[in-house]
């Protein structure tokens, strides 16, 4: 060590100096538990004391605080913050009895109590420790951060999230330690515990635990054999302490107590094959006395005493436990968490050896082949027992070790300290100041080491920094008693790079060899010194006792007045600037000379009273120049730098002795050398303020003295360090907040006669040059750089190698051609100075390549703020790109990118996408914020919820939406309007009044479901408030007295039941709000059920609308059975078609059993008859079709196929409502099948289509097979229906199975059958209403021949009807007699319905106008029939179930979209309701309104098979009669129109502003058969045609910027997009407004600049400068020339050639004008007397020194090479040299137009006018 000699007192200043005391001290006294501290201490004090062991004190108070004080503890780390990151300040964990107080704080804020745990007995020990969850699904795993609280008996893990978890301790733990991994026990061996005689095995003595859930496990430990061979075994032995654990790098360092050795061990995970080593192999034979085997330990670990037994026997209590716990403990085995068997429950004080039982299991231990056997205890050993043996195997379950340990290093000799002391006292792992680690014990690091003397000295590794200064504190001055070595001198006990330990710890360094930023970190636990006590003091007044609780740069000082200070050490550097030169200075010398060199700085910036922030550069400049050998007070430049303050020790002893050999005459001998002339072409005598003429005529004693000092640190080193301070130059010209004083503080130095490193080049780097030989194509070498300094460098020169120079392979590896390493000493790569090829590879796409290097830099972490601080000339390719990207960009590209290239709208996007479900911001954006009053006024309607912020932007020139929430309200009373007739009593007209209401509630009672469709899904629910259901209101107000009408006054009869199904409906249509994406759980569900019974019905709808939302998935198995078993009808039927509708087509068996209970036929034919209501059959059929849709499962299949005809039973079973259950089973049918056409694998033995087609025609029964035959052997007593099929029960739903299996095959064979009959005979025997069916059905099938007009639709009309038809105005009816007009009329309104319908279905939600045309007309067409004379004969019935069906296809083709015209059809049939007008249409017409503002216009329907399946079921055309029918269909089964709808709006949300906005889209369909590929452009909110027909949909200019999603390669990035709200973000270009403040785009920024044009393009401010002469530095012309380079670069005029319409970053017409200026100022000072300095220049002379400037612009303008360089390749004519392009012939003056190239402010560069 060269510094042994500078034993002199350099001092370091340590800031802020403030008292200390823990913070949970007070908080303690102040804790609710400190109350029993104080009664304590009202006890007598003799008692009080022997229990601490003293004797004899008297009790006072005092007595007590120090018996208090002396169980206080606590430790300091630093702060982590709720992120994870570290942040500056403490955490502190304080241990008073039985508090733990967890307590935060800074330097800056008072700390406050963070947590506070109170334990049932005294902690022990308290912790911090991470375990890791792993995730099932994920690769990485969860850590959770905890606290953990060691007791005697057990220990309290507490996690950040608030978790907390008691695990039980089956010993007694001697100290925990937390691991990388989790917790490390150490037992303690109890004082009776004899070391075990030969038979016997020790019991493992160091256990870990990974997670509080997991069992405790003994640690293993691998040890190299004697002969090579490997051995796992249990860390058994007692002797062993851990002194010391490190989690990073994880290892353990453990003391032999006999042998006094101190070992260290790496920790790490078992990995398999080692386990299963222990498990079958314990070897036994010629272990080491201390080493662990690993056999039978169950009877040691069951019987292990806890040491403080009373008995004290090992043994004691040991039979009668085992005898107990045998059987108890087996099945405890598998699980995961602490397994405490029952006896192990019992008190744990009574007997320890209870504790230990808890390790799960008798026989954990057991696996030797040989094992003791665990009844008697006492019996010698047999090792050959093999009755033993096999007893033992069913219940040995091992287990299974987590944690190993490998031996590092072990100390060579037991160390020298003296027996008492022998243990280390300290132990810590310390980086010094080049980030070398070392792992010390007693130790020397960088680090405060109290010495003996009572000086705090400060270290760094081995290297001894200084002492430290306390402001405040007086100097020691005292006598040892004792002499104590120092700490620097047992250097044997310090790991230097020399002993073994390195060689281990090799690749645990290597990842912190360069810590970015120098700083002084300690990871030591100091707790209190070893020396102190053996010294005594002979001075007054206070001196520092012991170091405690060092954090990151803080420690604490005990002094010995019993107080506590905290001191920070000071940082290295705090100019950043000083900092790069020290990183890099650091990485270029070797270690050790590093360190030294760290050193001295340190202790010259860090000593009492030393420099300002300002001065730290002056002090850096000239300490450097000092241990480069120079004398710094001969220097004329250094010193005059100004130091403001005094001058360092450093400096002080160098001024003492000037060198004899070094002068300032050296200097100036480098000064005049060619290369420091040329170098940068910096105007060399600014910077350096030094006279040229001066150095020009060298002095006489010149040749003498041309040494410098060569004894110092660095002279060696001289080359390499200015390389490198030369390479942070010009690093640091690539970043324009450096500023600009930082340019002319780089000095340049030319050495002959020192040490070359490789990597020193004759010509020095220059950034802005090699750019330039890049742009102009010229050959270019390796540019040489740091890792990790010159990290700006790197990048500019890869990205300019990708995008000008096109060569993609540039940034694909970290090694790159374009870049050399520059590696500190020995192991420098020699780089091979070969020339790069610069020429354009215009091989690949040019927009690719911008994205890739937009791409890559953002994988490097290059963000906007690092763009705006390079200069513009080199920051011009990058904006170009970014500008290319802006432009086009993709739609899928990471969040980084998108903010890098400016658009937020995008980052925003993928931000949003990138959020798990339901945690999206789309609520925020889109919530909708309804004035208080408006709720107030109009109770609560079930509307409230809707968005009404994009509904207003949609729906933006009417109250259309005012309208609906008028129609569809059912909570207010009606109106009811009865006009009293003269002859009319006050009886009759009540009564008048109340049929009136009646008719009024049919209306009322059909509302629920249309607001169901109108809310769908437009609320996220509050988990702590009830879901508000608006209650249905069936009562009047009649004008003008608004008196209330009544239907429960008994004045008229009231069907019974009447509004039990529209309770349903409510109660679905309230559920059916809530979004998919909201957080629901189990709880929440039950929390809803209603007290009221007579709410149970709403209860039931809300159970099934939570099923078709996905919820019910949630709803605990207990909660479903419960329902189920409460036997009430309608919360049965609700629970099972919800618990299907969410396993749709998932065939999970569980769901399948509980609909299988509900159905008979899928019972066994023994089983017991179960009263199932039959409505609750129908759901559960229904509810089997969803669960298997799609499946094609044949079981299912042929048991439905038969239900559909399942015959009456004799008991009057199944003898009511069969229609209903017959469909049921159809569409189930249908739905199991769906789509699979003939292809129905393994069931062509069943004939489905034939069995299908005889239900519908009628015939002959077949044979019933099958298990249920026995059930059906007798027939009906009431119902004689032979053994022909009833067509009137299977027709419909043998006809919606057909059209299901074969939808959309086209098969023509099948679509026959189902062609209406052309003749009068057979037209007779089909009902005029299952005509509607078949031609729906047909229809479905040849899915490829609808076509949207009404020639197609009049075509399945058969011949006899067409010519037979009645004119709509015919006045009386033409008399046939072979003809039934009547029949003929209902098979024509029929038949042209079902074509309507199926027109619906082909079209729906595609707002296909020839569709919505075609079925308008038929809708008007039939209300004019519904007034005709004519009508009578056709059947107002007829009539009105036709026209609800049009109304409904009519919604079906314009769902979503509000169609006014649909509107004001469906509020004219609102506005009807006498006559014929019933329940079921009411329920119809509202249906259609909910359908045409489906989800408030954010959802629409779709086409794929499973929906046309939904929707056949919920718009199935026969309407119930009255509320309570369910004769031909379920109501409930109305509601699965959902399963059909999807999410198809697109909401435009400005990202700026965060609101809705319009915004035109381009949507682009794929071409099909029928029309080729089209575009149509929208203005978006806009719902959205099906995603699978569409190709591209592109956000269009010019407001806003272009954004474009491609779904040719694949929907999901839209999918996702639509079902979380459809927001699309997008952004507003520069001076451009809104469609909504500025529909018509006149006010925009652009239309007014077009009319204020400029006349003349200014220049930039840079060339007016350069003009007045005035500009002192090259850096901004350097920028212009790069400008203009990149512009003529081939690479940019092919990318331009390419794509002549792009738009142009910059205005054409500006460049020559700038050019053209910087030429003609070049031009004229030549002309000017500048020629005179450029021949001096280049003939070798110093130029006049106000011509430097000029000179220096010139010669980089126009790159003139050095004079070195043209002597040596010739001088070819100075003549030539002048101006190399000519300036620009025509110059228009125009604008420069650019886009800003960031969202902020433009860039100077492009606006300075």
């Amino acid at each position: 060590m060269s510094d042994h000699c500078d034993e002199r007192a350099t001092m370091i200043a340590a800031g802020d100096l403030q008292e200390f005391a823990p913070r949970g001290r007070e908080q303690s006294r102040r804790h609710p538990s400190a109350l029993s501290l104080q009664l304590r201490r009202l006890q007598p004090a003799p008692e009080l004391c022997s229990s601490d062991g003293a004797a004899g004190l008297v009790g006072s108070l005092r007595e007590v605080s120090i018996h208090d004080r002396h169980r206080e503890s606590w430790q300091l780390r630093k702060g982590i913050s709720d992120v994870g990151d570290e942040v500056d300040y403490d955490e502190e964990l304080y241990v008073a009895s039985n508090v733990v107080i967890w307590s935060k704080g800074s330097r800056s804020q008072a700390s406050a109590v963070y947590k506070a745990f109170t334990v049932d007995s005294p902690v022990l020990q308290a912790l911090w420790c991470d375990f890791t969850v792993p995730q099932e699904k994920l690769d990485k795993a969860d850590v959770e951060k905890c606290i953990c609280i060691l007791q005697n008996s057990c220990i309290n893990v507490h996690s950040m999230e608030g978790k907390d978890y008691i695990a039980a301790l089956p010993f007694q733990v001697a100290n925990v330690w937390p691991t990388k991994y989790g917790l490390l026990f150490e037992r303690s061996s109890s004082s009776h515990e004899v070391p075990p005689s030969p038979p016997r095995e020790p019991l493992p003595t160091m256990f870990s635990m990974l997670h509080p859930l997991d069992e405790i496990t003994p640690l293993v430990w691998k040890s190299g054999g004697v002969f090579g061979s490997s051995r796992v075994q249990y860390v058994a032995d007692h002797t062993l302490r851990i002194v010391f654990l490190s989690a990073e790098p994880s290892i353990v360092m453990t003391y032999d107590t006999v042998q006094s050795l101190h070992t260290v061990w790496a920790l790490r995970r078992v990995k398999p094959e080692e386990q299963s080593l222990v498990l079958k192999f314990p070897e036994q034979a010629g272990t080491p006395q201390h080493m662990a085997t690993s056999s039978s330990l169950t009877a040691h670990l069951r019987s292990l005493s806890k040491g403080d037994s009373p008995g004290g026997s090992p043994f004691q209590n040991y039979s009668s436990i085992h005898s107990q716990s045998r059987s108890s403990s087996s099945p405890t085995l598998q699980s995961r968490s602490p397994t405490i068997s029952n006896m192990a429950a019992l008190s744990r004080s009574h007997s320890p050896a209870l504790g230990v039982h808890s390790f799960s299991g008798v026989q954990r231990f057991n696996f030797s082949s040989s094992a003791q056997s665990p009844r008697r205890p006492s019996v010698p050993h047999s090792p050959n027992s093999v009755s033993n043996d096999s007893f033992l195997v069913p219940e040995t379950e091992p287990i299974v070790p987590e944690l190993c340990i490998d031996h590092l290093w072990t100390e060579t000799v037991p160390s020298l300290r003296s027996e008492k002391n022998s243990q280390a006292s300290k132990v810590f792992i310390s980086t010094d100041l080049c980030g070398q680690k070392f792992l010390c014990f007693l130790g020397i690091d960088t680090l405060l080491v109290l010495e003996g003397s009572g000086n705090l000295v400060l270290y760094s590794g081995v290297v001894r920094v200084g002492k430290v200064f306390i402001p405040g504190l007086p100097a020691p001055s005292l006598t040892m008693s004792n002499p104590m070595p120092r700490p620097s001198t047992p250097l044997d006990s310090v790991s230097t790079p020399a002993k073994p330990l390195n060689k281990h710890l090799g690749p645990l360094e290597e990842s912190v060899l360069l810590s970015p930023v120098p700083e002084l970190r300690d990871s030591s636990k100091l707790h209190d010194s070893p020396y102190v006590e053996d010294c005594t003091f002979q001075q007054l007044g206070t001196f520092i006792q012991a170091l405690r609780d060092p954090v990151h740069n803080r420690v604490t000082l005990e002094l010995s007045n019993n107080t506590m200070v905290r001191i920070s050490i000071p940082e290295i550097a705090t100019s950043e600037l000083v900092k790069r030169c020290l990183q890099g200075v650091k990485a270029i010398l070797p270690k050790e000379t590093a360190v030294q060199m760290l050193v001295k700085w340190y202790n010259a910036y860090n000593a009492p009273g030393g420099p300002s922030y300002h001065s730290e550069w002056n002090l850096f400049v000239t300490c450097l120049m000092n241990m480069m050998g120079y004398n710094t007070e001969r220097l004329c430049w250094t010193r005059n730098l100004d130091f403001e303050g005094s001058l360092s020790p450093v400096i002080a002893p160098k001024k003492a002795r000037p060198s004899e050999t070094g002068s300032d005459e050296d200097w100036e001998y480098l000064l005049s050398s060619d290369y420091h002339r040329n170098f940068e072409s910096h105007p060399i005598a600014k910077a350096l303020r030094l006279d040229p003429l001066e150095v020009s005529t060298p002095k006489d004693d010149f040749s003498q003295s041309l040494s410098l000092d060569n004894s110092t640190l660095l002279f060696s080193h001289i080359p390499a360090i200015f390389f490198v301070l030369h390479l942070i130059y010009e690093e640091l010209k690539l970043n324009s907040l450096m500023g600009e004083g930082l340019r002319s503080r780089f000095f340049p130095i030319q050495t002959g006669f020192m040490l070359h490193p490789s990597f020193f080049s004759a010509e020095p780097p220059s950034i802005f040059q090699w750019l330039s030989s890049c742009l102009k194509g010229e050959g270019v070498q390796p540019y040489p750089y740091l890792p990790g300094i010159c990290e700006r460098s790197k990048l500019v020169v890869l990205s300019v190698a990708l995008y000008i120079l096109g060569d993609e392979s540039a940034v694909l590896n970290e090694a790159s051609h374009y870049l050399y390493k520059i590696t500190s000493g020995r192991d420098a790569l020699t780089p091979s100075w070969q020339c790069l090829e610069c020429s354009f590879k215009p091989s690949t796409s040019v927009s690719s390549l911008a994205e890739k290097l937009v791409l890559w830099m953002t994988s490097v972490g290059f963000t906007l703020r690092d763009l705006e601080s390079l200069p513009f000339g080199v920051a011009l390719p990058i904006r170009d790109a970014i500008y290319q990207c802006r432009e086009q960009p993709a739609s899928d590209w990471p969040e980084a990118v998108c903010l890098l290239i400016g658009r937020q709208d995008l980052s925003k996007q993928a931000w949003e996408g990138s959020l798990q479900k339901g945690k999206s911001s789309v609520g925020t954006v889109l919530s909708s914020d309804i004035p208080s009053a408006a709720e107030s006024e109009e109770d609560e309607d079930g509307m409230n919820d809707m968005n009404e912020e994009v509904m207003s932007l949609i729906w933006s020139e009417d109250l259309r939406v005012q309208e609906v929430r008028r129609l569809l309200q059912s909570a207010r009373p009606v109106r009811v309007n009865v006009v009293q007739m003269p002859e009319a009593s006050d009886h009759e007209y009540i009564e008048e009044k109340e049929n009136r209401l009646l008719q009024l509630c049919q209306r009322t009672m059909a509302l629920p479901v249309g607001r169901g469709m109108f809310t769908l899904f437009s609320y996220h629910p509050v988990p702590t408030e009830q879901l508000p259901i608006p209650k249905l209101n069936l009562t009047g107000r009649a004008p003008p007295r608004n008196t209330t009408v009544d239907l429960n006054s008994g004045n008229i009869d009231v069907p019974p039941n009447m509004a039990c199904w529209a309770s349903f409906h409510n109660g679905v249509a309230a559920g059916l709000k809530i979004a998919p994406a909201s957080q629901i759980d189990s709880a929440w569900i039950v929390y809803n059920k209603p007290k009221m019974a007579e709410l149970a019905n709403e209860y039931a709808g809300f159970l099934m609308a939570l099923g078709l939302n996905g919820h019910l998935t949630k709803l605990a198995t207990l909660n479903i059975h419960d329902y189920l078993t409460k036997g009430h009808e309608m919360t049965s039927i609700g629970l099972l078609l919800g618990v299907s509708a969410a396993k749709l087509g998932t065939m999970d068996m569980a769901i399948t059993r509980l609909l299988s209970i509900h159905i008979p036929a899928l019972l066994p034919p023994t089983s017991t008859e179960l009263d199932v209501p039959h409505n609750v059959q129908v759901a559960a059929v229904v509810g089997i079709g969803l669960v298997y849709q799609g499946t094609a499962h044949r079981h299912t299949a042929e048991v439905l196929l038969a239900e559909i005809g399942r015959p009456p039973g004799p008991e009057m079973e199944y003898c009511t409502d069969r229609e209903s259950y017959s469909l049921a089973s159809g569409l189930a049918l249908g739905m199991v099948c769906l789509g699979h056409g003939s292809n129905l694998i393994g069931m062509s033995d069943l004939n489905v289509p034939e069995q299908l087609y005889q239900y519908m025609v009628g015939g002959h029964r077949r044979f019933q097979a099958g298990m249920h035959r026995e059930k059906h052997k007798s027939p009906s007593y009431q119902i004689k229906e032979g053994d022909t099929i009833n067509v009137d029960v299977t027709c419909p739903g043998a006809t919606l199975a057909l059209a299901m299996i074969y939808l959309k095959t086209n098969n023509r064979s099948i679509a026959d059958w189902l062609k209406a009959p052309d003749t009068m005979y057979l037209l007779d025997f089909v009902k005029p209403e299952f005509l509607l069916l078949r031609t729906l059905a047909r229809c479905l099938i040849l899915w490829d021949d609808i076509l949207p007009n009404s020639k197609w639709v009049n075509s399945n009309v058969p011949q006899i009807i067409r010519e037979n038809i009645i004119s709509l105005h015919a006045t009386e009816l033409p008399s046939s007699e072979d003809l039934s007009l009547e029949t003929l009329a209902q098979a024509h309104v029929y038949i042209i319905a079902g074509a309507c319908l199926s027109l619906g279905f082909r079209f729906a939600g595609s707002e296909n106008l020839a569709a919505f045309q075609c079925l308008y007309k038929y809708a008007t067409d039939f209300l004019k029939c519904l007034s005709a004379p004519t009508a009578s004969v056709t059947g107002h019935y007829n009539l009105e179930t036709c026209l609800s069906v049009l109304l409904l296809a009519l919604a079906m083709v314009m769902a979503g979209s509000g169609n006014l015209k649909v509107l004001q059809l469906c509020r004219f049939m609102h506005k009807k309701t006498g006559g014929e007008m019933n329940y079921g249409f009411h329920l119809a017409h509202h249906m259609a309104l909910g359908l045409l503002f489906l989800g408030g216009g954010r959802y629409s329907l779709s086409t794929s098979n499973s929906s046309i399946a939904a929707l056949l079921c919920a718009l199935y055309p026969h309407f119930p009669v009255h509320s309570t029918d369910n004769r031909y269909h379920l109501q409930a089964l109305r509601h699965l129109y959902v399963l059909a709808a999807e999410p198809r709006l697109l909401t435009p949300v400005d990202v700026d502003s965060n609101t809705p906005c319009y915004a035109l889209i381009e949507v682009t369909y794929k071409g099909t058969q029928w029309y080729g590929e089209a575009t149509e452009e929208l203005m978006a909110p806009t719902l959205l045609p099906e995603l699978h027909l569409l190709k591209q949909i592109r956000v269009k200019g010019p407001r806003y910027w272009e954004l474009l999603i491609d779904l040719s390669k694949g929907t999901t990035h839209l999918q996702s997009i639509l079902s979380k709200g459809g927001i699309l973000y997008v952004k507003l270009r520069a001076g451009q407004l809104s469609y909504k403040e500025d529909p018509m785009g006149w006010r925009s920024l652009l239309a007014q600049t077009v009319t204020h044009r400029s006349s003349e393009a200014r220049a930039f401010k840079a060339v007016r400068r350069l003009e007045r002469r005035e500009m002192s530095e090259t850096f901004e012309l350097w920028q212009m020339k790069l400008v203009l380079e990149f512009f003529s670069s081939r690479s940019h005029q092919e990318r331009m050639s390419r794509n002549p319409t792009r738009g142009l970053f910059m205005n054409s017409e500006f460049l020559p004008v700038m050019k053209c200026t910087i030429d003609n100022t070049l031009d004229q000072w030549l002309q000017a007397g500048g020629d005179v300095s450029l021949h001096s220049y280049l003939s070798g002379q110093a130029p006049e020194e106000s011509q430097l400037s000029m000179l220096a612009c010139f010669l980089i303008y126009h790159s003139v090479p050095t004079p070195g360089q043209l002597a040596a390749g010739g001088l070819e004519g100075e003549s030539g040299i002048g101006i190399q392009g000519n300036p620009a012939s025509s110059v228009t003056g125009q604008l420069f137009l650019a886009e800003p190239v960031t969202n902020s402010n433009p860039h100077p560069f492009f606006f300075s006018f």
